[in-house]
């Protein structure tokens, strides 16, 4: 993988099926720009998020600029947008700045209870 950004991991295109449509667990991935500035204020939320919910969700980010290949495929419009897979299909998507709050609601609905 190409590495870190911040907690979660970045991914690219050739990636995508293996780490997110493969996935035994609930996978959170979120699309960003260097040129977004809505990215800049929900990447400290990810970021948190990748970290808390560690054990029960895989967090990656995914560059849209350079994978257009998944941005296309998933109908992405806008950034920042967030895309929760389980089982390797979309169960929830937002696109649009969004609050830690509402990140966590977004996700919540479909965790495991921490153990």
């Amino acid at each position: 993988m190409e590495g870190f950004v911040g907690n979660a991991i970045s991914i690219t295109d050739s990636e995508f099926e293996t780490e997110v449509l493969k996935a035994e667990q609930p996978v959170l991935v979120y699309l960003w720009a260097s040129w977004c500035g809505p990215c800049r204020l929900v990447s400290p939320s990810v970021d948190w998020v990748a970290d808390t919910y560690r054990d029960r969700l895989k967090v990656f980010k995914m560059e849209v600029d350079p994978n257009p290949d998944t941005v296309k495929k998933y109908h992405v419009e806008g950034v920042p947008a967030l895309l929760v897979f389980k089982n390797g299909e979309i169960a929830q998507s937002h696109e649009g700045a969004i609050s830690k709050q509402k990140l966590v609601s977004l996700i919540d609905n479909h965790l495991s209870p921490a153990s």
